[in-house]
């Protein structure tokens, strides 16, 4: 009896870990929406870190975190680190890329409570007088429940995002609409 448990149980570990060996190594997933204000007016919030603290969902669920700047206030090598509870945990994030008006990309490291790398990136559209941003981020894992688990925190910081009131001049956001997600089959 003992036999042919054990080798059900070989088989279904064989069989996890051919599925763990087919996954992709990546994953990403975009959110996009419009805002009312033309792309330089948006760029300049994401593009200068110390803007954040304005529209960003994570400053606001940990009022009492430790946040300290390092290097240039905006654009390539600016950086912000932060240590605070276990909603935010801690981690560090440097912009890496920045093109006038169209792209600011980061490296995204986190410490606590899981140590992780990711590739995060604004892109801005001009549509008439409004902007479409477009936010991506980009990681490797190992287990099927890590892209989903991108996709799920992704989304909601993305819905605190669009109900949250902007400070961006000229014009106040008009509405984000949530046009893209992407993940792994």
């Amino acid at each position: 009896m003992l036999i042919p448990i054990l080798i059900v149980v070989l088989v279904l570990v064989v069989l996890l870990l051919v599925v763990i060996a087919l996954r992709p190594s990546q994953f990403s997933v975009s959110r996009s929406g419009t805002v009312a204000a033309p792309s330089d007016a948006v760029f300049e919030q994401v593009n200068d870190l110390h803007n954040w603290e304005g529209w960003s969902p994570w400053a606001k669920l940990d009022p009492a975190a430790k946040g300290t700047y390092e290097g240039p206030s905006a654009g390539v090598g600016a950086s912000f680190a932060w240590a605070g509870n276990r909603n935010i945990g801690e981690g560090r994030m440097t912009i890496t890329e920045s093109r006038p008006y169209d792209l600011v990309r980061f490296k995204l490291d986190f410490l606590k409570p899981f140590k992780g790398t990711n590739t995060a990136e604004f892109t801005f559209k001009p549509e008439g007088s409004q902007t479409r941003v477009t936010w991506t981020i980009r990681s490797q894992f190992v287990f099927r429940q890590s892209d989903r688990l991108g996709h799920q925190l992704q989304r909601h910081d993305w819905e605190t995002i669009r109900e949250r009131p902007r400070t961006i001049k000229p014009g106040d956001p008009d509405r984000w609409q949530t046009v893209e997600a992407t993940v792994p089959g």
